[in-house]
């Protein structure tokens, strides 16, 4: 299915809707801008909606599936919430929404300075997390675009689903959704997608955004939210309660987000204190791993294929310690990389001072450090995992809990969304003497 217009349509369907688009565009861009605010009260009353059970029958097939836990499904429905959307409009668009005037130094004449769309934004979506593709749409909203969304192939329909119903809830929003159910394999279509876009939004790893920009037009931005590697970095002093809480997290998110701990990098030089540590911490993962659903059938055989032959194999410099269903592979090397996952992850040594050093070479791929240390040592080693490249710093027990306003990989996502339009005031519309500020409109959530 795709939609276009509020309209549910069969993909079949998709050739016609691209023959119209440019003028549906053409009507859209002629018409008033779209409000942000229409745009925040409509995902308010979809949350108020899922709170109150009205899509208890999706949110159970979501948990079926086991890529999501009731207070994840809460937590996005709280991201949707007036408060939430709210504050991150004023965080990363803030008061620069409304005009400002200002006198440039140099020149004779005064300048109104204001954000505005960059048009239409493509979002190309990855499926590794639940309603993604629906929440990139909604960015480009806030920030004022059209935005034409193709679906990635494990969707599975719930996208869609929610942004149909927001565009039943808000019909002024119409004009601003189409999703594409499009295979990646359909180059052509896909090249027709991204000649109407001013923003290409590509959520994947290096095949995607290498495959976007292959089919990107010159003139079009890309903007890529490319897989990131996570990990966490433990003090020796590291305390129980903080390896309960990165246990937690590494169980709860299979370690399939951009977020998720993918393994552990201990601050020591001694192979002997590492092997401690894992021992340590594998009981703690294990009892975690043990309270939570077990893997599907497949994944399990794989991982148990991967451990069986590293046994086999004994290679030089690695240890695996084993738990019921957790498990730690100890290294002897310090290079980032991805783990199997599912309650499976890698520790290795790194000392502080070699952060950077070691770190660096992996710059495009660094998102989130979970830091386990004493209250004292934290300001110190957070430095530490800034200066080696690191954009999000958390506990353990957080590394992978969303908040309104924050950025994406460093970068605020409504600012790469938009564009800056300055325009010169002619002397009529000059503003009286140190008036520097148009008002914001009345009801606006900014001060």
């Amino acid at each position: 299915m795709i939609l276009a217009r509020g309209e549910r349509l069969e993909a079949e369907q998709t050739a016609a809707v691209l023959a119209q688009l440019p003028d549906w565009l053409a009507e859209t861009f002629a018409a008033e801008p779209l409000d942000p605010l229409c745009v925040v009260e409509a995902c308010h009353t979809l949350a108020q909606r899922v709170a109150s059970g009205e899509y208890d029958g999706l949110v159970r097939m979501v948990l079926a599936s086991g890529v999501a836990t009731p207070a994840q499904i809460e937590s996005a429905a709280l991201f949707f919430s007036r408060e939430n959307l709210l504050y991150k409009l004023k965080t990363e668009l803030g008061a620069e929404r409304f005009p400002v005037q200002e006198a440039p130094p140099c020149v004779p004449f005064r300048i109104e300075r204001r954000i505005a769309p960059l048009g239409v934004l493509l979002h190309i979506a990855a499926g590794n997390v639940d309603a993604l593709p629906a929440y990139s749409l909604v960015e480009g909203l806030l920030a004022g675009n059209v935005n034409l969304l193709k679906l990635p192939q494990a969707d599975a329909g719930l996208s869609l689903l929610l942004l149909a119903e927001l565009t039943a809830i808000e019909p002024r929003l119409t004009p601003y959704i189409y999703v594409f159910d499009t295979p990646s394999s359909d180059v052509e279509t896909m090249r027709q997608l991204a000649e109407f876009a001013d923003g290409i939004v590509v959520w994947g790893g290096d095949e995607a955004t290498a495959a976007a920009r292959r089919f990107a037009p010159p003139n079009a931005r890309l903007i890529e939210w490319g897989h990131k590697l996570s990990f966490a970095y433990a003090s020796l002093r590291a305390s129980d309660g903080q390896l309960a809480g990165l246990a937690w997290q590494i169980v709860t998110t299979r370690q399939l987000l951009c977020s998720s701990c993918q393994g552990i990098f201990v601050d020591t030089e001694d192979l002997s204190e590492l092997h401690r540590f894992c021992e340590r911490f594998l009981p703690i993962l294990d009892r975690e791993a043990l309270a939570a659903p077990p893997p599907e059938i497949g994944i399990q055989a794989r991982i148990t294929l991967l451990q069986y032959t590293e046994r086999l194999e004994n290679p030089p410099g690695r240890l695996l310690f084993s738990g019921e269903r957790a498990s730690i592979t100890a290294t002897s090397d310090s290079a980032l990389e991805l783990a199997p996952g599912f309650g499976n992850c890698w520790a290795k040594r790194l000392p502080h001072e070699k952060l950077p050093a070691t770190l660096r070479p992996y710059k495009g791929y660094l998102q989130t450090a979970g830091l386990l240390c004493p209250p004292e040592e934290w300001a110190a080693y957070s430095e530490w995992l800034r200066r080696a490249g690191v954009c999000r710093i958390r506990t353990g027990e957080h590394m992978s809990d969303p908040m309104s306003g924050e950025a994406h990989d460093g970068e605020f996502a409504l600012r790469r969304y938009t564009k800056i339009v300055e325009t010169e005031l002619p002397a009529a519309a000059e503003r009286p003497a140190g008036s520097e500020r148009i008002s914001p409109t009345e009801g606006s959530p900014w001060p």
